[in-house]
């Protein structure tokens, strides 16, 4: 686990073995099992997560019923929103698969940038490019039709076909499972004609 996050941290940062026998004395590394919730609506928290392998989701329930807003992936981070504004959280995050993750919290990021101050450099860079990630994909879901969003996923993300059950990508896209079988069944029978 720990070397899958060092190659990740490669990326930004070049680091010593001091470096990294400060993160491996802090407890982040978690295995969480398929369906575990690891926030509630309502629940307040200080906990940022990274996915080192699976796959969690972020969801509202909306009159009953689930919408999907987010998946994250290998190599994804996410810091829910009322660890920022220390308010209880409106949304939910969940485990789609058996997942491997680390776990942190301001108090432990705060303690390894006083020691380590380049963490601070690789964390800003990282927050930076998710802020244009989250942007550039919120800009295309509100300029996209259903289809297009379909497509897009297909091409930028093929993994979550396989991974995600079906009504929560349907929900991710915006629209119903059985919208998205026929929308599935139009585009195989298109490419079946070419």
């Amino acid at each position: 686990m720990q070397d899958i996050l060092f190659d990740f941290i490669a990326k930004y940062i070049t680091l010593t073995e001091e470096e990294k026998n400060a993160i491996n004395s802090v407890d982040i590394f978690r295995s969480v099992k398929k369906g575990t919730v690891l926030l509630s609506r309502g629940q307040q928290s200080k906990n940022s997560f990274f996915v080192l392998k699976g796959c969690i989701r972020t969801y509202y329930i909306i009159d009953g019923e689930e919408k999907t807003t987010a998946f994250y992936t290998e190599m994804d981070a996410l810091t829910p929103h009322c660890v920022i504004n220390k308010a209880p959280s409106d949304y939910y995050i969940s485990c789609v698969e058996d997942t491997i993750l680390t776990v942190s919290n301001l108090d432990m990021e705060e303690e390894i940038n006083a020691k380590f101050p380049k963490f601070e450099i690789m964390c800003r860079k990282m927050s930076e490019e998710l802020l244009a990630k989250h942007q550039i994909d919120f800009d295309g879901f509100k300029t996209s039709s259903p289809e297009q969003r379909y497509l897009n996923v297909l091409q930028s993300r093929p993994d979550l076909l396989q991974r995600v059950p079906q009504h929560q990508l349907a929900s991710y896209l915006g629209m119903t499972p059985q919208s998205l079988s026929r929308l599935r069944a139009r585009i195989s029978e298109k490419d079946r004609g070419k």
